[in-house]
C-alpha cells in the first residue's frame, strides 16, 4: 500500500518521499481515504502511530493547491510541545503548495503570530488558551472553518481544557468537518464526540488493550535507592547500541537538577519541563531531534511533544501515577516498528504505584528487581560494558612541558633558562642602570643554569630580578 493508493495527491506524496516517507500506517491507511471523503472521523490511536498524517493529510488536500487567505483549518492540541510538533508534520504537507501554517500558543509573543494571522495563513494549530485568548481580541476569526481537528482529546480532559474546547466548537460553524483523536475514550470526550460531530465513525488502530500493544518494548522495572538512580542512569547511558534516550522526572526540581548532574559527569543532556520559557524548551526539542543533545529529561506536561523515531530507551526516574501515563511515557520509544527499551525505577514508597501499573498491564513483576549501580543483572540487562563507570573517561589533557627534578633549577622545580630571545623581565627600582649591570656581572650563574632568581638577557646572561626595596633610603650617586 502507498499513500498514491490512498487517493493522495501527487504533490504531498513527492513531499512526503522527499523525507522518505514512502508506506503508510495502519490508522492511515484507514483514516485517510475517509478524510478526504469528508467523513467526520473518532480515531483511537496511541501516539507514535503516525496519526498527525491521518488527519494531516485530508484537511491539506481538501483546502486544494491554492487556497484564498482565512483560516480554515483549526488544529486544536493540549500542550505547546504537540503544537510545535503537529506544525512541523503539516509543514513538510504543504512545502509544495501555496498553503500557510501558523503556529498559536502561550509562551511566545503575541505580535509574530498576529502577523502571520493577517498575512492570510489558512491553517492554525495551537493550544485552547491562546486560541479563545486571540479569538476574543477579534484577531482570529473561526467564522469560516472548514476543518477541525481535536488531537489527544483525552490530554486535554486530563488538563481541564474541556469547557474552553466546547467554547471553540461553539465558534465554528455546524457543517464543518470534524476528525477527533485520542489515545482513550473516556466519557466526557464521547459524549463531546457525540454533541459536535456528525455521525463520525470511530476507528481503532490498536487493541483496546494497550498493555498488549508494547510487546516490541522491552520492560525493565528496578527497585532502586534515591541515592543510586543518577549512577544508575549513567551506565545505562554507556549500553552498547544506546541511542537518544528521554529520561522521565515527576518535578521540575529533579529535571533541573538532574541534568545539570548528568551534564557534569559528561554527558550530552537537555531539559524540558515548566521553569524553562518557551524559546528554551524549543531550543532543547530542536537539539535533541538534530541529535546535538541525545538525553532528554522532560516531565510529563512536556511529554506529549516528544515526537522521535530513533529514542532507544526511556528512563522513568520516578514511576508515573498511574499505568496510562506509563504507556504514554514509554511510548516514546519502540516507534515505527522499532524496538525499544523502557526502565523503571520504584522508590520504597511507590511499591503500591508500581502493584496498580502491574496489575493493569499485566506484567506479571509484583516485586520490581531490587538494583544497585554495582548489580551484575543491570550490565546484563542492559548490555553495558563490564567495569563501565558512571563518568564519561575526561577528554586527554593537553601535555604540559617537561619540568626539571628538584635542584637542578635553582632547587624550586622551574626551568633553568629561556631560550635565546626570551623577553628581559629585568627590573631595577631606585638605583641607575650601571649600578644595575655591576649588580648583574657579579652575581653572574655559570652558563645553562639559573639561581631562581630571575630570568636571563637575551644574551644568555642571567638577570636576577630584584624585589629588594628600601623606604627612605638616601638618593644614590650614580657612577662618573
Amino acid at each position: 500500500m502507498t499513500f498514491r493508493d490512498l487517493g493522495v495527491d501527487q504533490d504531498i506524496v513527492d513531499a512526503l518521499a522527499a523525507k522518505g516517507i514512502l508506506e503508510p500506517f495502519p490508522i492511515q491507511e484507514q483514516t485517510i481515504p475517509l478524510g478526504i471523503a469528508g467523513q467526520d472521523i473518532i480515531g483511537q490511536a496511541k501516539t507514535g502511530t503516525g496519526k498527525t498524517f491521518g488527519f494531516g493529510i485530508p484537511i491539506v488536500q481538501r483546502l486544494g493547491l491554492d487556497p484564498a487567505p482565512g483560516v480554515k483549518v483549526l488544529v486544536v492540541v493540549p500542550t505547546r510541545e504537540l503544537a510545535v510538533q503537529v506544525s512541523e508534520d503539516i509543514e513538510i504537507l504543504i512545502s509544495n503548495r501555496s498553503t500557510t501554517l501558523v503556529s498559536i500558543y502561550g509562551g511566545k509573543a503575541y505580535e509574530g503570530q498576529i502577523e502571520q494571522l493577517k498575512a492570510g495563513a489558512q491553517i492554525v494549530v495551537g493550544t485552547p488558551g491562546r486560541l479563545i485568548d486571540l479569538n476574543n481580541q477579534r484577531l482570529l476569526d473561526l467564522s469560516n472553518i472548514e476543518e477541525m481537528v481535536l488531537d489527544e482529546a483525552d490530554k486535554m480532559l486530563d488538563l481541564g481544557f474541556l469547557a474552553d474546547i466546547e467554547k471553540l466548537f461553539s465558534k465554528t460553524p455546524a457543517g464543518r468537518h470534524t476528525m477527533l483523536f485520542s489515545a482513550t475514550m473516556p466519557g466526557p470526550i464521547v459524549a463531546l464526540a457525540r454533541r459536535f460531530m456528525s455521525k463520525p465513525i470511530h476507528i481503532r488502530a490498536t487493541d483496546p488493550d494497550e498493555g498488549l500493544t508494547q510487546a516490541n518494548i522491552k520492560h525493565l522495572i528496578y527497585r532502586a535507592h534515591s541515592l543510586d538512580k543518577d549512577e544508575v542512569i549513567a551506565r545505562i547511558l554507556q549500553a552498547e547500541g544506546r541511542g537518544k534516550t528521554v529520561v522521565f522526572t515527576r518535578t521540575k526540581r529533579a529535571a533541573a537538577k538532574l541534568v545539570e548532574e548528568l551534564g557534569d559527569r559528561g554527558f550530552n543532556a537537555a531539559a524540558v519541563h515548566g521553569d524553562l520559557n518557551q524559546e528554551q524548551r524549543e531550543r532543547a526539542m530542536a537539539a535533541f531531534k538534530a541529535g546535538k543533545k541525545d538525553v532528554l529529561i522532560a516531565t510529563d506536561v512536556a511529554a506529549r511533544g516528544i515526537d522521535v523515531d530513533d529514542v532507544t530507551h526511556v528512563i522513568n526516574h520516578t514511576i508515573p501515577e498511574d499505568e496510562k501515563t506509563y504507556l504514554h511515557r514509554v511510548g516514546r520509544t519502540g516507534r515505527a516498528g522499532k524496538t525499544g527499551i523502557a526502565v523503571t525505577f520504584v522508590d520504597w514508597d511507590d511499591l503500591h504505584k508500581w502493584a496498580l501499573i502491574n496489575k493493569a498491564l499485566e506484567f506479571g513483576q509484583p516485586e520490581p528487581t531490587e538494583t544497585y549501580s554495582s548489580s551484575p543483572h543491570l550490565f546484563t540487562d542492559l548490555d553495558i560494558p563490564a567495569g563501565t563507570k558512571g563518568r564519561l573517561k575526561p577528554a586527554k589533557p593537553v601535555e604540559a612541558a617537561p619540568r626539571r627534578e628538584s635542584g637542578s633549577a635553582g632547587g624550586d622545580g622551574r626551568s633553568s633558562s629561556r631560550s635565546a630571545g626570551a623577553r628581559s623581565r629585568t627590573r631595577t627600582r631606585g638605583q641607575g642602570q650601571t649600578g644595575s649591570t655591576d649588580a648583574v656581572e657579579r652575581s653572574e650563574p655559570a652558563a645553562g643554569t639559573h639561581d631562581g632568581q630571575g630570568p636571563q638577557h637575551r644574551d644568555g646572561n642571567s638577570a636576577p630580578r630584584r624585589r629588594n626595596r628600601t623606604r627612605r633610603a638616601a638618593p644614590q650617586t650614580p657612577s662618573a
